[in-house]
């Protein structure tokens, strides 16, 4: 998982020969952000746009939370739909089809994050490919505000922006360095302990020469997604 940020450069050249077309064509829209011109869609086409951004806002249940069980106890994960929708909805859709049951925490940097979400950690004969496993598709980022902390669940990715999968982690500590350039979609709420115990488990030298392979393994025996009043 990287941490260095990809920067987006702005093609200039594009942006004043968009323009110039634009002010040939008579129309008056702004040259300076892409948000103006969706703003001045004509208002025949709006209503089919706000219908469609409704119903995907609708389709993600805000009153639904994470229960990741592991041996030291359970993590209860509260979701943050209104900042990572989608994100949001592809770890719901792959917990309720029991895709991260067996799975591992295969990468602990003490003091930093804990790392699962790969299926290939369901296979001891395939540790040489743990963490580079999907569900067979990538995908969008979401990067948000929301600062990474303690507790903050995040999505993991490779150099690309839109690499993730199904692959998240979970803050130790403060990881501002990581804001807005990974999604982070949800936060620990219940068994910050059990958090703290996978974040100290015994460690070694990983084959790529980092000190995050535990020394046993750290299994997530099931994530299921629940409605919030049924943890108490």
């Amino acid at each position: 998982m990287a941490h260095t940020p990809d920067i987006i450069e702005l093609n200039m050249k594009t942006v004043v020969l968009t323009c110039l077309l634009t002010l040939a064509l008579g129309v008056s829209i702004g040259c300076t952000q892409s948000i103006k011109i969706e703003d001045k869609t004509p208002k025949a086409e709006k209503p089919k746009e706000e219908k469609s951004d409704a119903k995907e806002t609708k389709s993600v249940n805000t009153n639904e939370v994470a229960v990741i069980k592991t041996a030291y106890g359970e993590m209860v994960v509260e979701f943050w739909p209104d900042v990572a929708p989608k994100t949001v909805e592809n770890f719901k859709k792959l917990a309720k089809s029991g895709f991260y049951d067996g799975t591992a925490f295969h990468r602990i940097v003490k003091g930093f994050m804990i790392q699962g979400g790969d299926p290939l950690t369901k296979d001891a004969s395939k540790e040489a490919m743990w963490g580079t496993g999907d569900p067979g598709y990538k995908i969008n980022a979401e990067f948000n505000t929301k600062a990474h902390q303690r507790g903050v669940l995040s999505m993991a990715r490779s150099n690309d922006p839109n690499s993730a999968g199904s692959q998240f982690f979970v803050c130790l500590g403060d990881a501002s360095f990581l804001d807005n350039k990974y999604t982070a979609f949800g936060k620990v709420i219940k068994g910050d302990d059990v958090l703290g115990k996978i974040g100290d488990v015994e460690t070694t030298m990983s084959r790529g020469g980092e000190k995050s392979k535990p020394v046993q393994r750290q299994g997530v025996e099931s994530i299921k997604i629940v409605p919030a009043d049924q943890v108490k």
